[in-house]
């Protein structure tokens, strides 16, 4: 089947008018670092965005940065660097799950990508200041624009971000910028048990410490990432002299937890890198991995509730909220003993984001919507993509 490669936003206008005319659907494709994320793809026509590359304003004053919908982060990364600036909501790479590269603007807005520093700075929509996109009707159109304040009514930019291209094929973004922190250092308590470290965390969080990162590796976890027993991470970012003394506050309040110590410079920013990325729970590379949303206080309890019922392997970000569940892929792949436990501690959502292809057919890869959400969606892809040809497997039936 002949893959469609377009380089401008006219050329995808082209190429969706030309799959809404004849009825062949698309499956978006960037640098494919998401590609084992959804249900798997049926007969769809690729439509490869890597050719919409290269950043198209860049004002470093103004914080504001655009780029075509298919420039790789890596370059967008090192070009922010370079002037002492960075995407805040910190992009998650695929290299470890699925040994993959980093990915684009586009795929990581799309898929509302968010690393440790969602606590402190919020998702990736709440960075999305534009975005120009190509609709399911083969129509280009315009939303917000390349100013910090924008008022334009109905906020279509950031309402786009978690569609996973089943709405618009993105062309182009404009996303606000953050400097870089000129410090950051860990404070890391030892062996702590999840419901003890997530105490900690919270401690943490409510305090004055201005905390960008927190997350709690148990033991199995913390081995891969070098630790001797259990570890409890947090982040502190600013600059030098603030980042010393808010330490030393924070070790005297979590003192009644555990002693802290200090981890600094590259071993720092490498370790924060891995919990981002997953990386201490990507082996054995055959195992399903799933993401897990809940309250903070409900983490622990799920996790217990997981590993009781099955072999599982857990890691803890966004102070507890956020659980990271690496377990055999076998049968259900333990879709019922997850949601069921995201369920009983007040609901949250779960998603599956390592699986065999048996697998992401057989289970819901996103968590099942209520009856009037579900419907919202539906009058959702009606609107922007009546006919169902962007990404139509990916969500099927789970969405």
């Amino acid at each position: 089947m002949m893959t469609l490669t377009p380089s401008s936003a006219t050329d995808v206008v082209a190429a969706v008018a030309e799959a809404v005319a004849t009825r062949a659907p698309l499956v978006l494709r960037g640098l494919s670092s998401k590609a084992g994320i959804g249900r798997p793809d049926g007969n769809e026509r690729p439509l490869f965005l890597a050719g919409l590359t290269g950043v198209t304003l860049y004002e470093p004053e103004e914080l504001v940065l655009s780029a075509r919908a298919g420039t790789p982060v890596a370059e967008i990364e090192a070009l922010l660097d370079a002037r002492g600036q960075e995407l805040a909501f910190e992009p998650m790479s695929f290299a470890a799950l699925h040994g993959t590269g980093q990915g684009t603007l586009g795929g990581a807005v799309m898929a509302n990508q968010s690393g440790p520093r969602r606590i402190k700075m919020g998702a990736a929509r709440d960075h999305v200041l534009g975005v120009e996109a190509v609709s399911g009707r083969g129509e280009l159109f315009k939303a917000g624009g390349r100013v910090v304040k924008n008022v334009t009514g109905y906020d279509l930019a950031k309402g786009l971000c978690g569609s996973w291209g089943t709405l618009a094929v993105a062309t182009e973004l404009t996303v606000k910028v953050l400097p870089k922190a000129e410090t950051a250092a860990t404070l890391i308590l030892s062996g702590l048990e999840p419901a003890a470290a997530v105490k900690a965390l919270s401690a943490a969080l409510g305090s004055p410490a201005d905390v960008s990162g927190a997350a709690h590796l148990p033991a199995a976890a913390a081995a891969r990432a070098g630790f001797p027993t259990a570890a409890t991470l947090i982040r502190l970012e600013g600059f030098e002299p603030s980042v010393a003394a808010r330490f030393e506050r924070l070790a005297a309040l979590l003192k009644p937890f555990a002693p802290a110590d200090r981890l600094d410079g590259e071993a720092s920013a490498a370790l924060w890198r891995a919990i981002r990325d997953v990386a201490p729970l990507a082996e054995p590379a055959d195992r399903a991995i799933w993401r897990v949303s809940v309250a903070p206080t409900a983490g622990p309890s799920v996790a217990a509730a997981v590993t009781a019922s099955r072999p599982a392997d857990v890691l803890f970000d966004w102070g507890g909220g956020l659980v990271w569940i690496a377990t055999e892929a076998a049968g259900d792949g333990g879709a019922a003993a997850i949601r069921s436990a995201v369920a009983a501690t007040g609901g949250g959502h779960a998603t599956l984001i390592r699986g065999p292809a048996a697998l992401r057919e057989s289970v819901p890869v996103f968590q099942p919507q209520p009856a009037a959400l579900a419907a919202l969606g539906r009058r959702l892809k009606a609107e922007f993509d009546p006919l169902g040809i962007l990404n139509p497997a990916r969500m099927a039936g789970d969405a």
